[in-house]
């Protein structure tokens, strides 16, 4: 069935552009099926990235447990679990998301587990408190990783089976922009509840939104029209696994593309030195994580169309830009911070928070449209898995680091990261021009 009349005329007004040959890249009885697709994957990663902004693990888990009065050292585990314990798993869930013809299904329960985690740990939050509060939050954190893991998985493999190479930047671009429109809002409700000072409450109601939309996003994303696609390759997991690691060795592209995504982390990973510089000059300000949040939901609100658009020319030099701005900012800030000048005026760091945010944009909407673009088939699913699993490693790794950060300063941490960096951006410049 072709999509309504309503749907193709909204399609077109968001790809603003016309191209008859635009469905040479997906299966022709798909491309009936585009402008409603492009529309259903827009409105099912805007709740998805909406849920989470509600539960983000740099501000809302960290607010929580301090709230709970849960151990300290706890709070360090959060971004490596939420960010690495969705990657690392990748290359084994992989196998057995290749089984299935119709994959949609696979990120969908991975949302419904995502959602009934975030749920649970609301629930956690209304009924206990110190470390067994913590204990628990963090464990929900460990399963609403790899559930996040299963539907990064299909996520990608979908998007390229129903989705033409040219208009994929934008349902990413145009579905973070829509959550930060959400998110701006939110922070503002953020900023002036806080000045009731109910931390906890507030955190709570964010968990049980960010929960709800995360099983909203499942069922959307199940009235995706997906056609059957291959389903070679799906044997042993854990042999399976290791016999792509290969990849990296045989696919001097996919390799160079792994090694700049793995230096391009600096836009990540700078980020919550930035918060934590914010509290060092400003005090522990509550209101202040709110203007954190304003500017991250403003920079995805503003900066993500562009970047999707950009991306769809090219994704390489999306990620290349996005980069380079990244690193010209830790430099201004580890000077800022190494000379004491400006960073006690309390609009100068959630204003490069802001840019900061911007730059990262452009490089997630850039690396993920340029690995899709970059393989056909089956071979997009081993991309990801094979990347993601890395990136994984990886981001343990320079976690790890982040303590020896400690003892130097965050202007120091910022800015060794901000040389990597340029390095990724130099690796990113390297690699072919798709498209």
């Amino acid at each position: 069935m072709k999509s309504s009349s309503f749907t193709q005329a909204l399609y077109r007004k968001l790809r603003n552009e016309e191209d008859a040959r635009v469905c040479k890249s997906i299966a022709p009885e798909a491309c009936h099926q585009v402008p409603g697709n492009f529309l259903r994957l827009i409105f099912t990663h805007f709740l998805s990235k909406l849920g989470d902004a509600c539960a983000n693990p740099k501000i809302v888990l960290p607010w929580l447990l301090e709230s709970l009065a849960a151990p300290a050292y706890l709070l360090g585990f959060l971004v490596p679990i939420r960010e690495s314990g969705s990657l690392l798993p990748q290359l084994m869930l992989a196998s057995y998301v290749r089984r299935l013809p119709i994959r949609k299904y696979a990120w969908s329960l991975g949302a419904l587990l995502q959602g009934l985690c975030v749920l649970a740990m609301a629930a956690v939050a209304m009924v206990l408190e110190g470390a067994i509060a913590g204990f628990s939050i963090v464990g929900l954190l460990v399963v609403f990783s790899l559930a996040r893991g299963l539907s990064s998985v299909a996520a990608k493999d979908v998007l390229g089976k129903t989705i033409p190479q040219k208009r994929r930047g934008r349902v990413n671009g145009w579905s973070a922009s829509a959550a930060g429109l959400v998110t701006v809002l939110l922070a503002v409700a953020l900023i002036l509840h806080q000045a009731s000072g109910n931390e906890l409450t507030a955190a709570t109601l964010l968990l049980v939104l960010a929960g709800g939309l995360w099983l909203l996003a499942a069922l959307c994303f199940l009235r995706v029209k997906e056609y059957p696609g291959e389903v070679s390759g799906g044997g042993n997991a854990l042999t399976e696994a290791v016999k792509r690691l290969s990849i990296l060795s045989s696919d001097a592209p996919f390799r160079r593309f792994v090694i700049a995504r793995a230096l391009l982390l600096c836009s990540a990973l700078t980020a919550p030195y930035y918060v934590a510089l914010g509290q060092q000059h400003l005090g522990g300000q509550s209101a202040l994580l709110g203007y954190f949040m304003l500017a991250s939901g403003l920079a995805s609100l503003l900066s993500a169309p562009f970047w999707g658009r950009f991306a769809d020319a090219s994704s390489r030099r999306v990620m290349v830009s996005g980069a380079i701005i990244s690193a010209a900012l830790g430099l201004v800030v580890f000077l800022l911070d190494l000379f004491e000048v400006g960073l006690a005026q309390f609009f100068m760091l959630p204003l490069l928070y802001f840019l900061l945010t911007v730059a990262h944009q452009g490089v997630r909407v850039g690396r993920k449209t340029y690995v899709v673009d970059l393989a056909e088939g089956n071979r997009r699913t081993d991309y990801v898995a094979v990347s993601n699993s890395v990136i994984g490693v990886v981001l343990l790794l320079m976690g790890a680091s982040g303590v020896l950060a400690s003892s130097l300063g965050y202007g120091a941490a910022i800015l060794a990261l901000s040389l990597a960096g340029v390095a990724g951006a130099v690796m990113a410049y390297r690699l072919p021009e798709l498209g």
